[in-house]
């Protein structure tokens, strides 16, 4: 929802009327597509948007699911009484918090800790694993006095811009699905970059769907991809709701301006979640443009429906993984039952991406390969 040319005039006179500095003692990571300091201004007016930049104090102390994950991806544990700088965003997560953002935000307001990279709405229901989510009292909206005239700060637009189409010659695309979270994508994902980067290929990764948090895109990082995006530097705190396919074309075609050979790219969530998989993966430029699909599922009936699932949609899947290939009983039962072979990304990674590399085309790489451990 915009702000009007005459709207922005009056929020303007009323913002430099209010403003106030506040200490902030955390920084989290969906912030970081806006510059902030610990001493950072304040205003009253708090568009209720996704990806507004707003300060809260946490109110309660917890054992679990306590901790806030900074710009540079470190994890920092949160105490009752710190002042967070974080962003408003929805979640709708199985195995964790599902939230909103409330129709209207003023100062004074309780709402919650999404998840640990900082996304703060109403929590709405709770995973019983992770107990209720800290509460936080709102203290106000940033400041971002970067333009001609300060406004409250939004982590959109991002660096990455939101594309209406893929641009031509994308390099091979590697999709990683799962059937739910937490069925092994991320890891399936970075052993697969280590694969191709060990053979010399220029590796990009991005994650495309889920809630903002730097700690996947950079372990992918680690396992040596050569560049890494995800959908918050396309300003999404989440894609609950949005522009998510527009946000996932954004990053290929940003991979695609680094020139790498081949993009290796994980869809948070699980198929039949409410992150924007399903859109993404129906959408025909994208269909068009990858070329091997990597399911990660939990159990061989979870393999078989992700399977059949896929087929639906027009994708037919290349290799699974995850849980459900942990030993042999679940990796015959599932390439009996579908005919996809089944390999664990963890402990049988050559395997897992040999069938990935008989179905790229031939890419050229560095012929200089990481030495061997």
């Amino acid at each position: 929802m915009g702000i009007q040319a005459t709207d922005s005039q009056h929020m303007t006179a009323v913002i430099r009327q209010q403003t106030g500095a506040m200490w902030v003692d955390k920084i989290a990571s969906s912030t970081r597509n806006v510059p902030m300091t610990r001493k950072t201004a304040l205003t009253d007016i708090i568009p209720a948007q996704p990806g507004t930049v707003v300060v809260v104090r946490v109110l309660d102390d917890k054992q679990v699911y306590n901790q806030l994950e900074d710009v540079h991806g470190r994890m920092m544990t949160v105490h009752k009484g710190d002042v967070v700088a974080g962003v408003l965003g929805s979640r709708r997560a199985l195995r964790g918090y599902t939230g909103v953002i409330p129709a209207t935000v003023v100062p004074g307001d309780t709402l919650h800790l999404l998840n640990l990279g900082g996304v703060i709405g109403l929590c709405t229901s709770a995973n019983p694993e992770v107990g209720p989510p800290a509460r936080v009292e709102v203290l106000g909206a940033v400041i971002d006095e970067r333009g001609d005239l300060p406004m409250p700060a939004s982590i959109r637009p991002g660096p990455v811009g939101l594309d209406s189409n893929l641009v031509n010659d994308l390099p091979p695309l590697v999709l990683v699905v799962g059937s739910c979270m937490h069925a092994g994508k991320t890891a399936a994902t970075c052993a697969l970059i280590r694969q191709l980067s060990d053979r010399g290929l220029k590796v990009g990764t991005a994650k495309v769907t889920g809630v903002a948090l730097r700690q996947d895109s950079l372990e992918m990082l680690d396992h040596g991809a050569a560049a890494a995006y995800t959908f918050a530097d396309a300003g999404l705190p989440s894609t609950c709701a949005g522009d998510v396919v527009e946000a996932a074309r954004g990053c290929l075609n940003a991979l695609k301006r680094d020139a790498v050979d081949v993009m290796v790219v994980e869809l948070g969530d699980g198929l039949l979640g409410e992150y924007g998989v399903m859109d993404i993966l129906k959408a025909d430029d994208v269909r068009l443009a990858t070329t091997a699909v990597v399911l990660a599922a939990t159990d061989p009936v979870a393999a078989w429906g992700g399977v059949k699932l896929l087929e639906k949609i027009g994708h037919a899947t290349t290799v699974v993984t995850g849980p459900a290939t942990d030993n042999a009983a679940g990796s015959d039962a599932i390439a009996a039952l579908v005919g996809v072979p089944a390999h664990n990304a963890r402990k049988a990674s050559d395997d897992f991406a040999a069938v990935i590399l008989g179905h790229l085309p031939a890419i050229g790489g560095n012929s200089e390969s990481r030495p061997a451990a």
